[in-house]
């Protein structure tokens, strides 16, 4: 299919500067979601760029992911002469405050600890009376109840 050199130019810089691209499948679309270029445009450009090697797609759900692999960053660098400093920004290291990482499953300190207030609940001052049944308590398990056989008299 025939792109024009500028919209092609408009694809390659949005998926280098990202890193990646999605698009919809709707070959009918006037434009793009994120690209002021017809979608079809779109779609078959990534096409002869995943032909070719420079593009990872992965199809899901009625769209098209696009990931940028480093041939292709190294193949657009050249395209669109871009220096070798420059990267994606899925390249990029994210910095991130040097805050503590929290544990699986922790759960954030209350004031005076929510350990407390459950301990004294459950703790009582019976004078040493054990919980439970009487010790003069003898259940009988007769049987023949509900669905067992009938009971024998």
């Amino acid at each position: 299919m025939f792109i024009p050199t500028a919209n092609r130019k408009l694809i390659c810089k949005a998926i280098f500067k990202d890193g990646v691209l999605v698009a919809k499948k709707d070959y009918n679309a006037p434009r793009h979601a994120e690209i002021p270029v017809r979608n079809l445009e779109v779609i078959k450009a990534m096409q002869s760029l995943t032909s070719r090697g420079f593009v990872k797609t992965q199809f899901s759900w009625q769209y098209y992911y696009y990931t940028l692999t480093d041939e292709g960053i190294e193949y657009l660098r050249e395209y669109l002469n871009i220096p070798q400093e420059v990267f994606p920004a899925t390249f990029k290291k994210v910095v991130r405050p040097n805050a503590p990482a929290p544990r699986f499953g922790a759960r954030p300190e209350r004031e005076g600890g929510f350990r407390r207030e459950r301990d004294d609940y459950r703790r009582r001052d019976d004078g040493g009376k054990k919980e439970g049944a009487s010790d003069d308590f003898r259940p009988e398990f007769r049987g023949g109840f509900g669905r067992a056989r009938p009971q024998q008299q």
